[in-house]
């Protein structure tokens, strides 16, 4: 109709002009010219599409047959007499709902959920077999991006200042996440008072240099309860990553990309809050390495502290202790078998603080709380992150007195044969 309309008007515009012109034939093909280019021009022109939100419902389940020695268990005790006997069971280590929606064309949420209990089929403190499935909120965020450069995120997410711990269950390479890289914020009776990495505030995250540099400061609850106060110091948290070769936006880090791109991560960051402090950095590499796949490196080294004052206000003195963490963790991909080898290092490497040890001299409690981690195993990716096999064995090495007061080494080991389903 926009057309028709367009050529009534025009063929009396023309027939007007041709009364008076010179050339008509002239005229008439400039009119013509000009009536076609309005009529492509209004075409062109389409009313604003109005933005319809959408939704996103997936899932993630680890499920394990596993063997491990009692003495293994992180916060264990090692002396006691049964510590080397070996358990076993089928446990669903992870069971989670997962839901995203774009809400706007600038806002997204995103929802996950977790079993109330971390190993739901072992053994609660009773002695009894846990087969609740009562799920709680793990995360539930709000971010708006107003540009590639700013966005914000508000609610309850992961807080980590290094990589692996801003890293996606379902991208894992080695079996689970590795315990000493955020110790302290994995339960609410943990001095930072987190579940499982997680907590509440907000988070401000942009990429500046062409998307290369990634940059987030937060501000968290964190601890909300210190001796004498009413009330406690935000947390901050701040991370800087520079991505050498491809871009890498996601919000939660692959632990490996199974032979996809060229990555090269190199970021470093800052966790604090009252005497509180954490700052370290971290590498993560993935690349074609021969023709047969690619390798995957994964390093970090933090230095944490409480403080060594006692006496004010929001102290953490006695409750995390000076020490340096050590991460490590290697593997290749071969492309046409969709198998991956692996191999995890990690300590935590005690160096305390006279007031940090409750009256134990510095040099016992190292020795007797720092920690050894080595591991290794071989993952089936036969499709992809969506459904694949892990089999491992991870050991950690402990120094303890016994009932004699006798000092001993002891290494106690795990075994995993563990199964993820995920879809998102």
């Amino acid at each position: 109709m926009k057309t028709l309309k367009l050529l009534f008007i025009g063929t009396g515009l023309l027939i007007s002009s041709l009364a008076f012109a010179e050339n008509p034939i002239k005229t008439v093909l400039d009119k013509s010219i000009e009536i076609q280019a309005e009529v492509k021009l209004m075409d062109s022109i389409k009313p604003e599409e109005v933005f319809k939100p959408s939704i996103h419902v997936g899932g993630i389940i680890h499920m394990y047959a596993g063997m491990q020695q009692k003495g293994f268990a992180f916060g264990g005790d090692p002396s006691l007499s049964d510590a080397s006997d070996w358990e076993s069971d089928f446990t669903v280590y992870r069971g989670r709902v997962l839901i995203g929606a774009q809400l706007s064309k600038k806002g997204n949420f995103f929802m996950e959920t977790e079993l109330t209990t971390s190993v739901n089929g072992a053994n609660d403190i009773t002695g009894s077999k846990s087969t609740r499935i009562t799920p709680m909120i793990l995360d539930a965020q709000y971010e708006h991006v107003f540009s590639d450069q700013f966005s914000v995120i508000g609610g309850l997410q992961l807080v980590s200042h290094n990589r692996n711990g801003l890293q996606g269950a379902a991208g894992l390479m080695a079996n689970d996440f590795t315990y000493y890289q955020y110790p302290y914020n994995l339960h609410p009776n943990s001095p930072l008072q987190n579940n499982l990495g997680r907590d509440l505030g907000v988070n401000f995250r942009g990429f500046l240099a062409n998307e290369k540099l990634e940059y987030r400061l937060g501000f968290f609850s964190g601890r909300t309860s210190f001796a004498g106060t009413d009330e406690s110091p935000l947390r901050t948290v701040g991370r800087l990553v520079y991505n050498v070769f491809d871009k890498d936006k996601s919000f939660y880090y692959s632990g490996t990309n199974l032979g996809n791109g060229k990555t090269l991560s190199i970021g470093a960051g800052v966790d604090t809050q009252g005497s509180y402090t954490a700052i370290g950095g971290d590498v993560f590499l993935d690349m074609p390495v021969g023709t047969l796949g690619s390798v995957t490196l994964n390093g970090a080294y933090s230095y944490l502290t409480g403080g060594n004052d006692v006496t004010e206000d929001y102290t953490f003195a006695e409750m995390i202790p000076t020490q340096g963490t050590q991460y490590l963790e290697l593997g290749y991909y071969f492309k046409d078998t969709k198998l991956q080898p692996w191999i995890r290092y990690e300590k935590q490497d005690m160096n305390s603080e006279d007031q940090q040890t409750g009256g134990i001299s510095t040099s016992d409690f190292d020795k007797y709380n720092t920690t050894t981690v080595l591991g290794g195993g071989l993952n089936y990716w036969f499709n992809g992150y969506n459904t694949n096999l892990r089999l491992s064995y991870t050991s950690t090495t402990k120094t303890f007195q016994d009932l004699s007061l006798n000092d001993q080494t002891k290494t106690y080991g795990q075994l995993w044969l563990q199964v993820q389903l995920f879809i998102f």
